[in-house]
């Protein structure tokens, strides 16, 4: 939309000049991130084909000046695209990087269990069967027990990440359960 004023009211048309400027800005940061994202992340975002070779480009070239003048290109040809594309590639970008920050926490909350469930004995077991019902307390008794000895006599720890790994199935199991719930929920309230 071309800047100037209205002819009736004397209000200027169209965004101001910085305005402008923050939304190259925000493009070129989107820009650098894209060529920073592998092939597989790249082939899970909205990207226009024809924007794909610019970013290919950008990541072969190692040279810090060439680099950022390709980056800024790309920049450039992603400006022609509409904003509801841009808008996509960054939403899609957002639900990755959320659903890794779940991943992480859910990480985060396995390795705490396991500790809790090495170091606290049968009532960490029931802390956890209470929050974790489908879990086979017998196996977990176990695998927590084969890990404290396999830790006093400095053995490898291949119980110890058993454990983990039962534990870290389990969380998940609970957590797409409850997302599942959630969702439906979400159905029966719009229909």
């Amino acid at each position: 939309m071309a800047r100037g004023r209205d002819v009736e009211t004397g209000e200027f048309i169209g965004e101001s000049r910085s305005q402008q400027r923050r939304d190259a800005l925000d493009v070129l940061a989107l820009a650098e991130t894209l060529t920073g994202l592998s092939d597989g992340q790249l082939a899970k975002l909205p990207v226009p084909e024809d924007l794909l070779p610019h970013i290919r480009d950008a990541q072969r070239i190692t040279s810090h000046i060439a680099r950022k003048r390709q980056i800024a290109f790309l920049a450039k040809q992603m400006r022609r695209e509409d904003d509801d594309t841009l808008d996509a590639i960054r939403d899609a970008m957002d639900a990755s990087s959320e659903g890794s920050k779940r991943q992480v926490a859910l990480m985060h909350r396995a390795e705490a269990w396991r500790s809790r469930l090495i170091e606290g004995g049968d009532e960490a077991l029931t802390a956890f069967i209470a929050e974790t019902p489908n879990a086979d307390a017998q196996n977990l008794r176990q695998l927590a027990r084969n890990a404290r000895s396999e830790m006093a006599a400095n053995k490898p720890p291949r119980a110890f990440r058993l454990l983990y790994k039962e534990i870290l199935a389990l969380q998940t199991e609970l957590e797409l359960a409850g997302r599942d719930v959630i969702e439906h929920d979400g159905e029966d309230d719009a229909a």
